[in-house]
């Protein structure tokens, strides 16, 4: 059923239904006050009749007594006249005596000859008026007033119903325009809906709808940036592969043996890579990573190092203690970012020179900043900016160029941030900052005894 017509159904009936209950009532009311009236013209009759008896001369009385009186009929109204005895002094129909005859004074309903009449008995100075109404006169008389009453009424009751549909159709024309619209637009089209001229009421719908326009064309960009890094990256390698293998089935001995070894790098790098855009395209879809397991802070860092290889761990310098805090971001995640910043700062530094981990609550206490520091020859100013773009390489060291990226959209989805300064001595530090869980708690005195130089609270991490 459409809209339309369940509107018009529901406010027809509804109309309908109280302007039937107004109508009846009014009928109600209608017929009670003419019965009312009638009953009333009926008694006056009476007290009429009566009075006029009152005033006859003497030899009227005279003539009574041998015969009775007669009064010219009206049509469906009848009277008599009874004297004290009893007898007949007067009358308009001589064929009514069982109707007209005296009885208990007042109102009340008598029927002969299949004709019901109704009667109202009254008594003055001794003598009984008894006046009589035929009731189909009254019938008659009552369906002319329903008629009279009813047509107007429902041509009144015809043109709401008719400005009913004609303000309904009126009403969801915007419904039309809206729905013409977009079956006019191309399927691949993705713009937003105008909502020049759109009721209020349809705003919000219109608005919903632009919002769910965007996040497809952000979910079709986002694919499109993938399946375009894909193959950008992973041409490269496979061609390689390729080539080693083909030097190696043409030659023998040593020259064979590194052209497998070159192959089985190109391989593991190969690997690597589609290990970082896969995780990268869960990271910016709508995927969750929800575990069960808490984020604490020492945790992530512990599992963090857990897959650096002994000689690396070594090389960490690492606080005596972390905050007690909670992360709102998934384990998975946050294990992910920090360890692709220890990876990093390992890449990037020389030689055994230490690589700096610490960590420190924030002055709002509402956030978290891991600091990973190395003492390499670090970058300039304008590469800074550069360092968390996809495949953006500082250096002609392996590696994908997607670690810093995954970082940063890990800290953009949860509402963090990730920057990069050159501090004092030297080398590079980044800093990553992610929300904590509400109840969290934890003072971070013993972690910032441990903070090295890279990190402190006056520094405000923004890129020079």
């Amino acid at each position: 059923m459409s809209l339309r017509t369940r509107l018009v159904l529901t406010l027809g009936l509804t109309l309908l239904l109280l302007w039937g209950l107004a109508a009846a009532w009014l009928m109600r009311d209608l017929h009670q006050q003419v019965e009312k009236t009638l009953d009333q013209r009926l008694a006056q009759s009476a007290r009429m009749v009566a009075g006029l008896m009152a005033q006859l001369p003497l030899d009227v009385w005279e003539q009574a007594d041998q015969r009775a009186l007669s009064i010219p009929p009206i049509e469906g109204l009848a009277c008599q006249v009874h004297s004290p005895r009893g007898e007949i002094m007067a009358r308009t129909h001589t064929d009514m005596e069982d109707i007209l005859q005296a009885r208990e004074p007042g109102h009340a309903y008598r029927e002969e000859g299949g004709v019901t009449w109704r009667v109202f008995t009254y008594e003055r100075g001794g003598l009984t008026i008894t006046t009589a109404d035929r009731m189909d006169e009254r019938d008659l008389l009552m369906r002319n007033v329903l008629q009279v009453a009813v047509v107007p009424f429902v041509v009144a009751l015809a043109g709401s119903l008719l400005a009913l549909w004609l303000g309904v159709v009126r009403g969801l024309r915007p419904l039309g325009r809206l729905r013409d619209a977009l079956a006019r637009r191309h399927p691949d089209a993705l713009a937003p809906v105008a909502t020049h001229g759109v009721p209020v009421e349809i705003r919000p719908l219109v608005e919903t709808l632009n919002g769910l326009l965007a996040r497809i064309q952000q979910t079709i960009v986002r694919e499109q940036r993938f399946t375009n890094d894909a193959a950008h990256e992973l041409r490269t390698p496979l061609t390689a592969i390729k080539t080693h293998l083909q030097v190696a089935s043409r030659v023998e001995g040593e020259a064979a043996r590194q052209s497998l070894d070159h192959a089985e790098e190109g391989v593991a790098r190969l690997s690597r890579t589609l290990d970082q855009l896969l995780m990268l395209a869960r990271v910016e879809g709508r995927l969750h990573f929800e575990d069960g397991e808490a984020s604490r802070a020492a945790d992530v860092v512990e599992l963090a190092l857990r897959d650096a290889s002994a000689s690396d761990r070594q090389r960490f310098a690492l606080p005596e203690a972390w905050p007690e805090v909670e992360l709102a971001v998934p384990r998975e995640l946050a294990i992910t970012a920090l360890r692709n910043l220890m990876d990093n700062a390992l890449r990037h530094g020389p030689g055994e020179s230490p690589v700096e981990v610490a960590a420190r609550l924030d002055a709002d206490g509402q956030t978290l900043t891991y600091g990973v520091r190395d003492h390499g020859p670090g970058v300039d100013d304008a590469q800074l900016e550069q360092l968390p773009r996809r495949f953006w390489r500082a250096s002609r060291r392996q590696g994908s160029g997607l670690g810093l990226a995954i970082v940063a959209a890990i800290a953009e989805r949860f509402g963090g941030g990730l920057a990069f300064s050159r501090p004092e001595g030297g080398g590079l530090e980044a800093r990553l900052t992610l929300p904590l869980t509400p109840r969290s708690t934890g003072p971070a005195g013993p972690a910032r005894e441990g903070t090295p130089q890279g990190i402190n609270d006056n520094d405000e991490g923004d890129p020079k």
